[in-house]
């Protein structure tokens, strides 16, 4: 029977891999048996992680301290990672910010310091990985974690930023999947909905926020951990050959509505 899922021998570099849903999508990659490079800036946590899945899973995991918004970072944290693995299978765009305010009020570095992290560093990344990795191997598997608040606007929780930069993020996978598919490299993004991680936990506690988690989405319930692993592993499959351009809503039912 053919193994649809197994990834031994592949390596992803995922970003923002020092808590949340960047361990979460490193431990279900691992989990399949792929190498994991680890990028992050706290190298406390990034040190923790690795300890973690090569204990839990088995696998080789290259932790790099990486802020993806320096230039010198990203050409240091390829170069570790080629040169250990030799090659870059999987690129997981997870590194994010989210500033919060009204659109009248907001402030304007905060908005330009959102979207240089959430999509202009994103690029420069995702660019570097094709140009030194994906290209020449011709072989790819790029998946951008946008948001539901890329394909949606909302009245509860005002951040016209993150809105900005995950819908760039959005048309931006549309754009490198056709670019790119000549070089047998599929672009996809995940929107996650709402998910219960430390960067969130204070936002999706408030009273006002859960109650109209039980009017906005369907599942009347945040996502939990775990369920973005399926998603995750099955875009990163070798055999997800046709499927590129994709921007799959993970979100409860939230964007169906």
């Amino acid at each position: 029977m053919k193994d649809y899922f197994n990834l031994k021998n592949q390596t992803a570099l995922i970003t923002g891999c020092s808590s949340g849903l960047g361990v979460q999508m490193a431990k279900a990659l691992a989990s399949v048996e792929c190498n994991i490079v680890a990028l992050a800036r706290r190298e406390n946590l990034l040190l923790d992680v690795t300890e973690t899945l090569k204990k839990e899973y088995g696998v080789d995991v290259l932790p790099i301290k990486c802020d993806i918004n320096n230039n010198d970072d990203i050409d240091n944290a390829l170069k570790k990672a080629i040169d250990k693995f030799g090659k870059i299978d999987i690129l997981i765009n997870n590194a994010g910010i989210g500033a919060q305010g009204k659109a009248e009020d907001f402030n304007d570095q905060d908005f330009i310091d959102d979207i240089n992290t959430d999509l202009i560093s994103l690029f420069k990344l995702t660019k570097l990985v094709a140009k030194k990795s994906m290209i020449p191997n011709a072989y790819g598997r790029i998946i951008n974690i946008a948001s539901m608040y890329g394909l949606v606007g909302n009245k509860i929780d005002p951040c016209i930023s993150y809105h900005t930069a995950k819908g760039g993020v959005i048309n931006m996978t549309r754009a490198l999947a056709a670019e790119w598919a000549k070089y047998n490299i599929t672009v996809n993004s995940i929107c996650p909905g709402f998910f219960e991680t430390p960067l969130v936990k204070d936002l999706l506690s408030d009273e006002k926020f859960k109650n109209n988690a039980k009017t906005m989405i369907p599942l009347e319930r945040y996502g939990k951990e775990g369920e973005l692993d399926t998603t995750v592993i099955y875009l990163a499959s070798k055999y997800s050959t046709y499927v590129t351009g994709v921007n799959l809503p993970v979100d409860g039912g939230y964007t169906c509505m």
